[in-house]
């Protein structure tokens, strides 16, 4: 198999699968290209996420959160302490049951909010510059095959968040 025209310095060891090999490079960029946008919010690159599950959840338990998060326990528990810190969640017991933990996104965080959507708009525009409508529905398109594939395979599809 030959290299890819858009790699041409292609890992001999990625010969055999150069679309893993783009689609590793181009999730690495983006996910720096987030970080940069995020850092003008106070943000690191994962917050975001949590913060929009619960803008659009409401209150939820933490291990609600490691659940749909699919992280350790303690990325998610650091991921709160900073986003409490900065006045964006809150954490309280659970009325329900004392041993759990409540997360709440706060009134605060209506400015955040706004902030993250301009962002992930503007990281959409930044990645698919270039790209007109037919070719940004037909790459969602196979994005999302390549996406059933992997959840497929590793069976783990964590819920969208």
């Amino acid at each position: 198999m030959k290299a890819d025209p858009a790699c041409p310095d292609l890992p001999s060891a990625a010969l055999g699968g150069p679309v893993s090999h783009a689609v590793s490079r181009v999730a690495r960029l983006h996910r720096i290209a987030a970080g940069k946008l995020l850092k003008g919010l106070g943000l690191y690159p994962g917050q975001e996420f949590l913060m929009m599950y619960l803008w659009d959840a409401g209150a939820v338990r933490q291990s609600e959160l490691i659940r749909v998060m699919d992280l350790d326990p303690s990325t998610v528990t650091k991921m709160l302490q900073r986003l409490e810190q900065t006045g964006h969640v809150r954490r309280s017991p659970d009325p329900d049951d004392r041993r759990a933990v409540l997360v709440e996104a706060t009134d605060d965080s209506c400015a955040l909010h706004a902030a993250v959507e301009r962002a992930w708009t503007n990281l959409e525009e930044h990645t698919l510059a270039g790209l007109d409508t037919a070719e940004r529905e037909e790459l969602a398109r196979l994005l999302g095959k390549v996406e059933a594939n992997l959840c497929q395979e590793t069976a783990d599809c964590p819920e969208r968040c």
